[in-house]
């Protein structure tokens, strides 16, 4: 098993990044071109062909291409929306919805369709990248796989409830994941339903994640710690917490994970000094509900 895993982590290394060509003037509702990048959160997934592994976070892989001063940054600005500020300033805002993650101005914005409150359909044209969500025009799902500087961008698609009436609406969200600095960090959108093995299979490796906990709106406590556990990524990142206190979900998660509430809503992260013990991240703005 350690040789395979070393022979993939060659192989990775020597992977061809793509580089994007940017835009300018109006934003770029992105899709995918026809030659995806290499996905070094999805390789090892792939290639065990385990459709019922329960991912790890694999921090040894890709550390020789990382720099000790590769940090990620992380704010929490609101709601659904993180901040991510890579180490060469791209500013990625997710479920971005105008009112939260737009001062400055990101590069990229991810959005999804379950409320007005995760994605706007006029935002400043000053953005180059929107990736929404969804796609009603595509049985398939939307598909992004986007290269800008020292980021990748992917997403998996979901669905979600029609609200006030039975049934589902078909890959209208999307967990999207950013692959930068060796760090595969993957944001839940506003998932509705537990994930199907196909769905783990697609997300691969998930180094942070970042998870909606409002018990209800998206998933109950019980189905996002279960959700949350087969990730099992080393950092967990809470949001979307409404009307109810984050210390529902920490207890659901049990004494294997620590819990540990930021001094303010920023944190810098690095692949080659992650928590040895899964670690739920509390930013400040959400503390007061602990």
């Amino acid at each position: 098993m350690q040789n395979r895993l070393m022979a993939l982590s060659a192989l990775l290394i020597t992977s061809t990044l793509i580089t994007s060509t940017l835009t300018t003037g109006a934003p770029v509702f992105a899709q995918s071109a026809d030659d995806e990048p290499v996905s070094k959160c999805l390789a090892i997934a792939n290639n065990m062909q385990m459709p019922r592994v329960t991912f790890a976070s694999m921090t040894a892989s890709p550390l020789d291409l990382v720099n000790e001063d590769d940090d990620v940054t992380l704010t929490f600005a609101g709601h659904s929306t993180w901040t991510i500020e890579t180490p060469e300033g791209v500013r990625i805002a997710t479920d971005f919805s105008g009112f939260w993650g737009g001062d400055p101005t990101p590069r990229i914005v991810t959005m999804n369709r379950a409320h007005s409150s995760h994605f706007t359909l006029t935002p400043d044209p000053a953005i180059e990248f929107v990736l929404q969500g969804w796609d009603t025009g595509n049985a398939l799902g939307i598909d992004h796989d986007l290269v800008v500087d020292d980021v990748y961008v992917r997403n998996v698609t979901t669905d979600i409830r029609r609200w006030n009436t039975d049934g589902i609406n078909v890959n209208q969200n999307s967990i999207f994941i950013f692959e930068v600095a060796g760090l595969c960090i993957g944001h839940l959108g506003h998932l509705h339903h537990a994930l199907t093995d196909e769905h783990f299979r697609q997300i691969g490796r998930l180094d942070v994640l970042m998870a909606p906990v409002d018990g209800g709106l998206t998933m109950s406590h019980a189905g996002m710690a279960e959700l949350t556990q087969r990730l099992r990524s080393s950092v967990v990142l809470p949001m979307h917490l409404r009307g109810n206190s984050i210390s529902n979900f920490i207890n659901m998660m049990g004494s294997e994970w620590r819990a540990d509430f930021l001094d303010g809503n920023t944190i810098t992260l690095n692949i080659r000094s992650l928590p040895s013990q899964p670690t739920i991240y509390i930013p400040e703005s959400l503390a007061w509900r602990g």
